[in-house]
């Protein structure tokens, strides 16, 4: 009896154990599937072909907030005077400068025309700095078409605002562009731009296939009538950034949102030099995407889970009876998301290191967690001061 007992536990653990080792086999084939149908729903938007029906050149406003940026001013100033456009003009709005910003702007204006200036000595309280800067920017515009970047951005061609307005369509309310981060050396450097093109790969992906759900302020245009009749940042006011995706999200639609996909319409980013200031910076980002759609949280949080549990699901059942299958599954994976890549980057004629991101991709979902738990659980986030 007692043996028989023993038998029949040793079966029942065996049991047992198969059935675990099945249900982690069902779980990694399930978020693997997430994973290959998100890349080839990328390669798919990327490869389709894009038929403009109009290319007009509206009169254009180049909108820059700035806080202490001066020395970036500077190098960005040149590059905004040299674009070839027929008409448009440049507003930089001086958020409370501690520099000589607001002497060099006064300067700049009598040199330069097109440059206009908006200063700021003091905020509401019930409002961030950078949302009231952009506000006012708005309001002093001449234009209808409105297009922003950051102090810290340089456009890489002079043909940046002739691509913007060439995306223009005749139902247009938004235009997204593009902003990766300069190359440099270092491994932080990788994985700053590592991420930043996953975020291109799946705000401009899913834009390209009818679900715009962001955009980056440091490279967005749309109309100021559209700014005026939804009450600006009034819906998140409370919110530090959302200024930009935030604004998109909330009012982008397939039909009223298009993309700029030239190479000469990108700008490049200065990117954080440490991995303090870049955590910082991407939980401002990430704290925004609590206030966005139910439907695009879901779709992003389906996305996103799959990537989290990829991974270690995948070690795990490397030391199982199954590890051939899983080994060859992630060999699969790596080289589909390397071309889904590739065929981004040379889209816009982008150079990466393709042989780390093997490395970056294992890095990405722990980062993604921690910044994410930040991000959740932070009450006060700020700007600047």
């Amino acid at each position: 009896m007692d043996g028989s007992a023993s038998s029949k536990e040793v079966a029942r653990y065996l049991s047992d154990k198969f059935l675990l080792l099945l249900y982690v086999v069902i779980f990694f084939a399930l978020v693997l599937f997430v994973q290959l149908f998100f890349f080839l729903f990328f390669i798919i938007a990327f490869s389709k072909k894009k038929k403009l029906t109009t290319f007009d050149t509206p009169p254009l406003t180049v909108i820059v907030c700035a806080h202490d940026e001066l020395e970036n001013l500077q190098q960005l100033l040149p590059l905004l005077i040299e674009q070839d456009y027929p008409e448009y003009e440049i507003i930089i709005v001086n958020d409370r400068s501690n520099d000589d910003t607001f002497d060099w702007l006064m300067k700049q204006s009598n040199l330069y025309p097109k440059l206009k200036y908006v200063n700021i000595e003091k905020t509401p309280e019930h409002i961030n700095g950078k949302k009231y800067g952009i506000t006012l920017g708005v309001r002093a515009a001449t234009h209808e078409w409105l297009v922003f970047t950051d102090a810290d951005c340089r456009p890489t061609s002079t043909n940046w605002l002739r691509e913007m307005a060439k995306a223009i369509q005749p139902k247009s309310q938004f235009v997204l562009g593009i902003s990766p981060y300069l190359r440099q050396p270092g491994m932080l450097n990788k994985f700053i731009r590592f991420e930043t093109w996953i975020t291109i790969w799946q705000y401009m992906g899913f834009a390209l296939n009818g679900m715009p759900y962001m955009g980056v302020g440091r490279n967005l245009a749309y109309r100021k009538s559209l700014f005026m009749e939804r009450k600006g940042f009034n819906q998140f006011l409370s919110i530090i950034g959302g200024d930009d995706d935030l604004f998109v999200n909330q009012h982008a639609t397939s039909v009223n949102t298009a993309v700029a996909l030239s190479a000469d319409a990108v700008v490049e980013s200065v990117p954080a030099t440490n991995w303090r200031a870049f955590f910082n910076q991407k939980v401002r980002h990430l704290a925004a995407g609590k206030k966005y759609r139910s439907r695009h949280k879901i779709v992003l949080g389906i996305w996103m889970t799959s990537w989290l549990f990829i991974h270690p699901i995948a070690i795990a059942l490397l030391f199982s009876l199954y590890s051939k299958w899983v080994a060859l599954a992630l060999v699969f994976r790596v080289i589909l998301m390397i071309v889904a890549l590739h065929i981004v980057f040379k889209q816009w004629k982008q150079q990466f290191e393709l042989w780390a991101i093997p490395l970056l991709d294992y890095f990405y979902p722990i980062y993604y967690l921690t910044t994410g738990i930040t991000a959740f659980v932070t009450k006060k986030i700020r700007w600047k001061n």
